[in-house]
């Protein structure tokens, strides 16, 4: 079997079996209304079939249904020649991840958008049943430092769907550009998600692309997005950037700025790559002016979880601030780092006000040892994460490891494993290098699960997610390089019980990846092939990011 990504138990397969043809039906029980359009669009269009609502009791069908004696997401496929073929989901999700599962097992002419096939299409007796080891199984995507068009965000929705991950993180903001319609506020769009030029390669080249760089959703974007999303029973998490990785909206907004430190009226969209110093003020003007935002960002996106960032916020203006120095003293703070913390904890609160969930990278852990801090007018200033909010841990294990035993939940994406953007393999024709050499098999050996965790503090990690971040990925060519095929081995990973990492099955891996190129290829997908880059999708001459004085694989 070359199933991607593995399932719990295989029975079968065994000769006999089922053909679907023109008189193949459709029966769709309660609930499973989703999977039914998708499979009409999807099987119909590829294999030329009508496949019309039939009577259950036909042999010649396909069939949905929902039992709850199943896990959420999980699914049995039964393929028989007496009853067909049949899904049953523990839930909508579940007969959706069956389906999907069902277009595997057609070939790779099922991920085709028209009929190639010249001889019907046929499944031999089976049953598969499976189910998701983690609730949380994401990929993020930067569209802010590279905007990528919306044909190009719902194509990459698809190919979540096609690899069971269902949960889909928007990261919308941040330095280079803001990507989201914001009503009230028109110039985070109007002068924010638009720069003058943008550096080609790392931050070290001397290279240029003088072209202006942009582009936004509008609200209606969002809106399609989302419900192409729900279709796949895909969550989109949106991420707006606080209090660093702001400075496209202190362009916009001059006021949300330092203002006392620097002339936030001389800044632009930034240029380059990097962690920006200007940062937002921490003034009750930048407090209303993104509870604004986030209201219509509440209004567009239905997902329990907010992301806020919170990342790789410099202090030196903070530092330098006669009005951000009076906010700490005014809250009884110890220092900028406490500051961020309060920063961080009022959206949290706010947030959970309206029934939602915070998650910020791990940074927001720091500053937040003392609770309780009693300012000096008598009122008392809570820091640490508020209830509820949940950390995303990036720079490595710990953050996620403090956070799990102190009772948060966590999404672990440690750089070291998971950030797609880094190289796949350590010659001189990657194109643009960045970071860490990280390999199809080094992603399939990554273990969300820290094994010292005790059983109480495991169960707080929700799961796992890969990272893609853009500074040098120009175009959609570029980000499907570098996520593939390394996003199929993350997939599995999230899905799948696997063993523990030195006793995966890499080589079985890769024998299933054999048929699953085949599958990226029928979908369009330009993943990195195996022994290397193909001469186009080298970039020689562009400088990317070895760290200096680092190992050799850095």
């Amino acid at each position: 079997m070359d199933l991607i990504p593995a399932p719990s138990s295989i029975e079968g397969p065994y000769r006999c079996g089922f053909v679907m043809d023109s008189r193949t039906s459709l029966t769709a029980g309660p609930g499973t209304e989703r999977t039914e359009r998708w499979l009409r669009s999807v099987l119909g269009a590829t294999f030329g079939l009508p496949l019309p609502p039939g009577p259950p009791a036909t042999s010649n069908r396909l069939a949905l249904r929902i039992d709850d004696s199943l896990r959420p997401e999980a699914y049995r496929l039964t393929v028989t020649s007496t009853v067909g073929a049949q899904i049953v989901g523990g839930d909508a999700a579940g007969v959706f991840w069956g389906a999907q599962t069902l277009r595997q097992l057609l070939g790779a002419e099922a991920f085709r958008q028209a009929s190639v096939a010249t001889a019907a299409a046929a499944l031999p007796d089976q049953v598969i049943e499976d189910s998701p080891r983690f609730p949380w199984r994401g990929l993020m995507l930067d569209v802010s430092r590279h905007f990528m068009p919306k044909a190009d965000v719902l194509r990459y929705l698809d190919l979540l769907a096609a690899h069971k991950l269902n949960v889909f993180h928007f990261h919308l903001t941040d330095d280079q550009g803001w990507r989201l319609e914001i009503k009230r506020y028109p110039r985070l769009t109007e002068v924010g998600a638009w720069r003058a030029r943008t550096k080609y390669g790392h931050r070290a080249s001397e290279l240029w692309d003088e072209r202006p760089h942009g582009g936004y959703y509008t609200q209606d974007d969002i809106r399609e997005i989302v419900a192409y999303a729900a279709e796949r029973h895909i969550t989109v998490v949106p991420e707006i950037d606080i209090p660093g990785h702001s400075q496209a909206a202190i362009a916009a907004y001059p006021e949300l700025g330092n203002t006392d430190v620097i002339d936030t009226t001389s800044l632009s969209v930034w240029d380059n790559w990097g962690v920006s110093p200007n940062v937002l003020a921490p003034t009750d003007n930048t407090l209303r002016f993104y509870e604004g935002v986030f209201e219509e960002i509440l209004g567009l996106f239905p997902s329990t979880f907010v992301h806020v960032g919170g990342d790789e916020c410099p202090k030196d203006q903070w530092k330098a601030s006669p009005a951000a120095r009076a906010r700490i003293d005014e809250l009884g703070l110890k220092d900028e780092d406490e500051l961020q913390s309060w920063f961080i904890r009022h959206f949290a609160t706010w947030l959970a006000e309206r029934g939602r969930r915070l998650i910020g990278w791990d940074e927001i852990l720091q500053g937040g040892n003392r609770q309780g801090v009693r300012a000096p007018g008598g009122e008392t200033t809570q820091l640490g994460l508020a209830p509820g909010a949940a950390v995303s841990s990036w720079r490595g294990y710990a953050g996620g490891i403090a956070a799990a035993q102190a009772g948060h939940d966590v999404v672990m994406c440690p750089e070291q494993h998971v950030y797609l953007d880094h190289r796949q393999h350590g010659g001189p024709d990657e194109p643009m290098p960045i970071g860490y050499v990280r390999t199809l098999e080094d992603v399939y050996r990554f273990e969300p699960v820290p094994p010292a965790l005790s059983a109480e503090a495991a169960a707080h990690i929700l799961g796992t997610q890969a990272n893609v971040w853009t500074e040098v990925m120009q175009d959609r060519s570029r980000v499907d390089y570098q996520v593939f095929p390394r996003l199929a081995a993350f997939a599995e990973v999230a899905w799948s019980a696997l063993p523990a990492p030195a006793e995966r099955d890499f080589a079985d891996f890769e024998r299933r990846m054999t048929a699953h190129y085949g599958r990226l290829d029928a979908l369009g997908v330009d993943y990195r092939p195996p022994g290397g880059p193909l001469p186009w999708q080298k970039r020689p001459g562009v400088i990317g990011r070895p760290i200096e004085g680092a190992p050799p694989n850095v």
